[in-house]
């Protein structure tokens, strides 16, 4: 998968996306990262750690999250996607659902666009891909969870994301899938597309999961958020052996040496 000028062997191996928040209240990170200085000294960090793709994110998604104007978001993660691309040979990737937002990130030199709402939020959005070429994940999601039949539903939530995408002129070549863990979801639901996430290679298309730290994690273990890396890393090998090819973290080089091993293990005669 190409993204931005960086050619990614999604059907071979796995790579690490680090999870960079500037923002005030994201649910593991909240306020860590929101100087510039700290926000690079960690993308840095992340790199040498292991990380293929920097995830910028400037409005926390967390469970009951408080929503902020396109404006705010844009000034949050502007900065950071210029400092990032000048002082790093790396693809960018910019967590938003937003038109104005992505359109902002896109001019600021983002190669990709994380959208959690699989293009069902904004109408634009679609289009604004289509027109820019960017590369995008498109995650599952939805406003309820009110499921007749789990993961027959999912899937064809899917379907619909892509059809969306098909109709804008998205290309395949450009797409990546996410099942979103901790979206519209119950506990059980969330350890069942874990579980099942193969179901998503009937796409053809590259898997990213995202489990970091999530509450997912903490309800299995009775865990707190700063205690759930063990956790994340199960999920990153499990994940890996199901057809996952990126992985969403916040302790890159963890998540990267557990993939690996996982990898090696998958390639032994």
């Amino acid at each position: 998968m190409r993204i931005g000028k960086y050619n990614l062997d999604l059907e071979h191996q796995g790579y690490i996306m680090g999870i960079l928040n500037v923002t005030p209240d994201s649910f593991s990170d909240g306020a860590r990262y929101q100087s510039m200085d700290a926000a690079l000294f960690q993308a840095e960090k992340m790199i040498r750690e292991g990380a293929a793709i920097i995830d910028i994110g400037g409005e926390s998604t967390r469970p009951g999250h408080e929503k902020i104007t396109d404006e705010e978001e844009t000034e949050r993660v502007v900065p950071v996607i210029e400092a990032v691309k000048e002082r790093f040979d790396v693809p960018v990737s910019l967590d938003t659902y937003k038109y104005a937002v992505a359109k902002a990130g896109l001019a600021a030199g983002a190669d990709m666009i994380n959208d959690i709402w699989g293009l069902k939020w904004d109408d634009r959005l679609a289009a604004l891909l289509a027109e820019n070429g960017a590369a995008c994940c498109l995650m599952h999601n939805r406003k309820q969870a009110d499921y007749q039949d789990y993961l027959k539903d999912f899937m064809e939530d899917m379907r619909e994301t892509l059809r969306i995408a098909d109709a804008a002129g998205i290309s395949r070549e450009k797409i990546m899938l996410d099942p979103g863990v901790g979206f519209a979801k119950s506990c059980e639901q969330n350890l069942s597309i874990i579980r099942h996430l193969d179901i998503l290679k009937e796409f053809g298309l590259p898997v990213l999961l995202g489990t970091s730290r999530k509450s997912v994690i903490g309800a299995v273990l009775d865990l707190p958020v700063d205690e759930r890396e063990e956790g994340t890393m199960a999920t990153t090998v499990i994940g890996r052996m199901k057809g996952a090819a990126v992985f969403r973290v916040h302790d890159v080089e963890k998540n990267y040496r557990a993939m690996k091993m996982a990898e090696a293990i998958l390639a032994a005669e």
